[in-house]
């Protein structure tokens, strides 16, 4: 309390001195000539705009998130001011000294030119040119980075994706101090440092800049925001549509796997265009999306500021905005993005991006007030007009909870190429991924979901094999296992045949191909669908997912009922897991533990995986129980005589231990050709450390029985302990919301409209 009422008194003498200051100004800009009063009054204009800080600067010291956030930026950028500036010679990759250095750099000038324009003190100013100048004189010396690993090489950074993010920032510390600058000044850092630096990720580096991925966002932004400082139409002419007269090898591949150039689409429009659906949802999956976000948003801002004419916030009808809602849907209840493809676990919206997601949203979207609830959890607004925007709807109480529902994403340009359907029902979320490839960062899982329960993982995907940012681990890159593992099939809870990933793990197969949705069904809350087809991943086998999220009266949680319909040319071999967290409590099957740990497989990812015990079912359902964080989970599928039990662990042939060591059980069906697997999943009780009490810890299900089996109709009859049955029909071929139907089971007609039926 006693900071933020030093805060008020600083702020209100801050206020007071802007008044005067302001006077000043009036009168020196009336002694200029024209040209530059013009631009005297053009900056800054990006993201802070002029007319913002006049706004901020009238508010300051009655506006708390704003006022608090201020004064952290302020600490921060005073204490490094007080240290001498270092910009280094570039020698790192992610996660070394020079590349960190340079990192901190760019977000260092990018918030000494905000506090300059919003607390107009000229040590700010100066020490954005000090820096600014050194790497003037340090930028024209430098040959591409010592470091030769990536397909597009930097100059300051190893590779030109980090030069971009760079410019991004830089090029909002350089707006902020245009007028502080003298012509001459601004001739030799556009001459020396901007233009080459923005002709180098572009033109120099067309592998990286002429595509759609959201490396290229980044250089399209990194060009385009450097472009509207400086006027440069040139420059701005190539973020929007990229290199025009370019010709690529569109066969050559990028260090992630991706081709270049594809179909001839790049700059920033295209790269709206391709990767997101109408529903806002982004290809690459939620992790890259939250990367990508920032470039979108502030290059965004930027062309509405500075060119309204093209109604950037309208393209493809709002999609940019759309996808800010999309993102946050994708977020477990801590707001911990889910990591479908290439994603890092624990990133959240708390990351400065989202920051910057949910201002610009809220500021020039439709003023969402459930976007300020998500504000005041992140406590920090962007020292900008967007942040002021938010800081005055929060101390104005506009604040409601952002509610997330059960909602379906689709994916691809036109919405037809899948998506990702989430069903919420109390605690329990599931994520099902029945979208496309996901460009280079995608993995071979079609069909494959992640179960949470209160923001914590039942059934987990694993992500991505990568230590971001950490030296010592492959320099921060991407590892070798996240293509021998965490791409491959046998990683993800869905059917791998013949232990073989989806698409023969190859990209070019993969990326051709999508599943498709069959039904989603949300409107009854406690029965709830999501069902998609498969059948491109196993050339002659056909792939039917269905997931239903139920609430029944006889269960103390909501369960996850699971169906997977497989059917073949062939007769094959399916392995079917579930990454599961905790401790094994029961099972109703006998197994053995060998003496010796072997891997289960030679390629495909099942190289990776322990076998730890191997058993067979004794009855028509095995069972299998775990505890974790306290809580209690059932797992009850239906199994045959012949079928196998394996209890899996992740790190076989992993001498770097780059991999995690988690558990998994594993049901494999040999000599199948058509195959259905019906599991339940039960989250049930709670066990008390404290009191050393478990509650509830043993499963409610009976039985589950597949009572009907057709090309049409699929029909599980659940079992509670207490005697009482459902069944749950799903159609297999006609399931639009208004056909009817009229199925015979056991001398008993059952009667429906829709897609499914439960009772």
């Amino acid at each position: 309390m006693r900071l933020y009422k030093n805060s008020i008194l600083k702020f209100s003498v801050i206020v007071f001195t802007i008044a005067m200051f302001s006077c000043k100004e009036e009168q020196k800009a009336t002694s200029e000539n024209n040209s530059e009063t013009k631009i005297s009054q053009a900056h800054p204009k990006l993201i802070l705009t002029a007319q913002g800080v006049k706004d901020i600067r009238a508010q300051l010291g009655s506006i708390p998130i704003f006022d608090e956030t201020l004064a952290k930026v302020k600490d921060e950028i005073d204490a490094e001011i007080e240290k001498a500036i270092d910009v280094p010679i570039p020698k790192d990759y992610s996660g070394g000294y020079t590349h960190v250095t340079h990192k901190r750099n760019w977000f260092v000038l990018q918030k000494a030119g905000l506090l300059y324009q919003i607390l107009d003190d000229e040590k700010y100013a100066k020490y954005v040119k000090d820096m600014l100048m050194q790497y003037e004189a340090l930028y024209k010396t430098l040959p591409l980075h010592p470091k030769t690993r990536s397909y597009a090489r930097g100059k300051l950074f190893w590779q030109c994706l980090n030069d971009s993010n760079w410019l991004v920032y830089v090029s909002q510390a350089y707006d902020c101090i245009y007028n502080y600058l003298t012509e001459e000044e601004r001739n030799k850092l556009e001459t020396n440092l901007f233009r080459p630096f923005a002709d180098h990720i572009s033109v120099d580096s067309p592998q990286f800049y002429q595509r759609v991925h959201n490396h290229s966002t980044w250089g399209n932004a990194a060009v385009g925001m450097i472009g509207l400082v400086m006027d440069d139409n040139e420059l701005i002419d190539r973020a929007l549509y990229g290199i025009k007269n370019l010709k690529l090898d569109a066969t050559k591949k990028d260090d992630d796997g991706g081709f270049l150039n594809k179909d001839g689409k790049a700059g920033f429009l295209a790269n709206i265009e391709e990767p997101f659906s109408p529903d806002g949802y982004y290809n690459e999956g939620p992790y890259y999306q939250r990367y990508a976000m920032y470039p979108f948003l502030v290059f965004a801002t930027g062309l509405y500021n500075v060119k309204p004419e093209l109604k950037i916030f309208e393209y493809k009808e709002g999609v940019l905005l759309k996808s800010i809602n999309a993102l946050l849907n994708l977020s477990d209840a801590d707001g911990e993005f889910f990591p479908l493809n290439d994603g890092q676990k624990g990133m959240s919206y708390y990351n400065g991006a989202l920051v910057t997601a949910v201002d610009v949203s809220y500021h020039y979207g439709e003023q969402d007030s459930g976007l300020l609830s998500i504000a005041k959890e992140q406590n920090q607004v962007l020292l900008d007009d967007s942040g002021l925007a938010v800081a005055l709807g929060i101390k104005n109480d506009k604040a409601q909870p952002f509610n997330k529902t059960s909602i379906n994403l689709s994916d691809g340009p036109d919405g037809t190429q899948g998506g990702v359907g989430i069903l919420r029902n109390e605690d329990l979320e599931l994520v099902f991924k029945y979208a496309a490839q996901g460009s280079s960062h995608g993995h071979y899982d079609k069909l494959s979901y992640s179960l949470y329960e209160r923001g914590e993982e039942v059934l987990q995907d694993y992500g991505l094999s990568r230590f971001v940012n950490i030296e010592q681990k492959g320099g921060g890159n991407y590892l070798k296992e996240n293509k021998t593992w965490a791409k491959q099939t046998i990683a993800h809870n869905t059917v791998i045949q013949n232990e073989t990933s989806h698409f023969n793990g190859k990209y070019e197969i993969g990326s051709q191909h999508h599943s498709d949705l069959h039904y989603f069904s949300s409107e009854n809350k406690n029965v709830q669908v999501v069902s998609a087809k498969e059948v491109n991943a196993y050339p002659g086998t056909e792939i039917l997912r269905t997931m239903a999220v139920i609430k029944d009266e006889d269960f103390e949680k909501p369960y996850l009922l699971d169906i997977m319909k497989i059917t073949s040319n062939t007769a094959n071999q399916y392995d079917f897991p579930y990454y599961y967290f905790g401790q094994i409590l029961e099972t109703n099957f006998e197994y053995n533990t060998p003496a010796t740990l072997k891997p289960l497989g030679s390629k495909n990812g099942y190289q990776h995986l322990f076998v730890e015990g191997l058993g067979n079912p004794k009855e028509e359902n095995s069972k299998f129980s775990w505890m974790n964080h306290r809580k209690f989970y059932t797992l009850t599928t239906v199994t045959n005589n012949k079928d196998e039990l394996l209890f899996t662990r992740i790190g076989a042939n992993d001498p770097e231990f780059n991999l995690r060591r988690d558990p998994a059980f594993l049901l494999r069906r040999k000599d199948s050709k058509n195959t259905t697997f019906i599991s339940l999943i039960e989250p049930h009780g709670s066990y008390s450390p404290i009191s050393e009490s478990a509650v509830n810890s043993k499963s409610s299900v009976k039985t589950i029985k597949v009572i009907l089996d057709s090309k049409d109709y699929t029909t599980v009859e659940i079992t509670h302990l207490n005697g009482n049955r459902k069944l749950f029909i799903t159609s297999n071929t006609n399931a639009s919301k208004e056909a009817k139907h009229n199925l015979k089971i056991d001398d008993k007609n059952y009667e429906w409209s829709g897609s499914y039926y439960f009772e």
